[in-house]
């Protein structure tokens, strides 16, 4: 059945009114008709099984069938504070991150960035990068959609670090010392329901100032396996990592 997210004004009484671009989705693309069933998912992370009642070219509404129980997002909050990349490499990363079950992204401005954020089309790129978590959760069979923040300098990227419980960065440095900090101790030292935020350098890496300030405010370095990393590969060996840990050894 195909999912779409539904925002909770929209829900009362048993029914659902779908509007937007979800609305073309269902009666052009997948030219569903009345009495055919979809997935509703409730921005408290609830999903619904509901038959279609109404369809036009403005809205359609559905009747809720019957409430699903779903486990499928990870059991603790992962925070994907990524530098700016060259080229679509951000939405890579947020399309395969939401896959992997990211429950935020914070895009930052790193020294070493190549690209510079262009506050004139932030809006317009702000908009294309939700659309894309919300497809990708849509795809993944998510129950909920993760956040995107706007894009912060790395200073601003600091201050928010102080509402997670641990905070990790990605450092090259560490695959290549014989004195390293691994992923999975820090995992170890993980609990259910905390949350975490891990950096990731843009393709240059971190400079060693931006280093040194991230060591000050609390942030671990941690090994992601003995290689060096692509910057859009390390948010994904982390959350496939964090997966591997926390829901298939189990």
């Amino acid at each position: 059945m195909q999912r779409y997210f539904i925002t909770s004004s929209n829900w009362a009484d048993g029914h659902v009114k779908i509007t937007g671009d979800d609305v073309h989705h269902i009666v052009r693309v997948m030219r569903m008709e009345k009495g055919d069933h979809i997935l509703c998912a409730h921005p408290e992370g609830k999903v619904a099984v509901c038959a279609l009642m109404e369809l036009t070219n403005d809205h359609v509404t559905a009747q809720v069938q019957e409430w699903k129980e779903e486990q499928v997002e990870l059991p603790v909050d992962v925070t994907i504070a990524q530098g700016l990349p060259k080229g679509d490499k951000l939405e890579l990363i947020l399309q395969k991150g939401t896959e992997l079950g990211a429950a935020s992204f914070i895009p930052f401005q790193a020294s070493r960035s190549v690209v510079k954020w262009d506050e004139k089309k932030a809006a317009k790129k702000l908009d294309r990068f939700k659309k894309i978590v919300k497809e990708a959760s849509e795809q993944a069979h998510r129950s909920r959609i993760p956040v995107v923040d706007t894009v912060v300098s790395f200073q601003k990227l600091l201050e928010k670090s102080n509402d997670y419980d641990v905070k990790l960065f990605a450092y090259e440095e560490e695959a290549r010392s014989s004195h390293f900090e691994k992923l999975s101790n820090a995992m170890h030292s993980l609990k259910d329901t905390q949350s975490v935020i891990v950096c990731i350098g843009p393709e240059g890496g971190f400079s060693e100032a931006e280093v040194s300030q991230l060591k000050e405010a609390g942030f671990r370095s941690v090994r992601l396996g003995p290689r060096i990393l692509r910057t859009e590969t390390a948010p994904l060996y982390f959350l496939s990592s964090i997966s591997y840990h926390f829901e298939e050894l189990r």
